[in-house]
């Protein structure tokens, strides 16, 4: 199962990911993110990070010119966009990166309709919870919705996943609701603060899911 990390602040820990086995490393370039990381990680300190992890930009309605020039700044290998982009702006976007369309999900949101104009634009979706503002919530996402939908999209599964998670996930997986779930998306269960991860929390779930 691939596993990516998201709201990285420092690269010393994106490196520790990636030696973990940790197949993408998430960084928010959302300035009203408490983990907004363009003020903590230079282009320059960014281009040192090695391995084979992928970087991941989240971005929140970034104007298309100053997304792409984040992109090309810090060579991210793929984008995230978790604001209110059109299918028109995501598929320009992908015409150069990959692009992962975030979608946050209340119980009852028609999943089947809101994700129908994002079809064709997008490589991937994510599917998180509906909160306050943009971004993660670190609520609990009912992948219950999932199994009424059935997403026929390659997916990012977010929304509040937690150490003990594990088993669940694992049972989740053999889903017919899973069969396009691309990868886990794990981010502030697994703080000490915004930015600052427990790793030894992020082995363990590894671990676990990876075996």
């Amino acid at each position: 199962m691939r596993i990516k990390v998201c709201g990285m602040t420092l690269p010393e820990q994106v490196n520790a990911l990636d030696e973990m086995g940790v197949d993408f490393a998430g960084f928010i370039f959302y300035p009203k993110s408490p983990r907004y990381v363009g003020n903590k990680i230079s282009p320059e300190k960014m281009k040192q990070i090695k391995g084979r992890i992928a970087k991941v930009g989240v971005f929140v309605n970034t104007p298309y010119e100053e997304l792409m020039r984040t992109v090309e700044d810090y060579r991210l290998d793929m984008v995230q966009l978790h604001g209110d982009e059109s299918a028109f702006f995501c598929e320009k976007v992908a015409n150069y990166v990959t692009v992962i369309k975030a979608f946050r999900l209340s119980d009852d949101d028609p999943l089947d309709w809101m994700v129908k104009p994002f079809q064709e634009s997008c490589d991937m979706f994510m599917f998180d919870t509906m909160g306050a503002g943009y971004g993660g919530t670190g609520k609990k996402f009912d992948w219950n919705v999932l199994n009424k939908a059935n997403p026929d999209k390659l997916y990012f599964l977010s929304g509040g996943i937690e150490p003990g998670d594990e088993a669940a996930l694992m049972t989740f997986q053999k889903e017919e609701a899973a069969r396009k779930l691309f990868s886990i998306d794990i981010n502030s269960r697994f703080e000490i603060t915004a930015g600052v991860k427990d790793m030894n929390k992020v082995e363990a779930f590894v671990k676990s899911l990876k075996g």
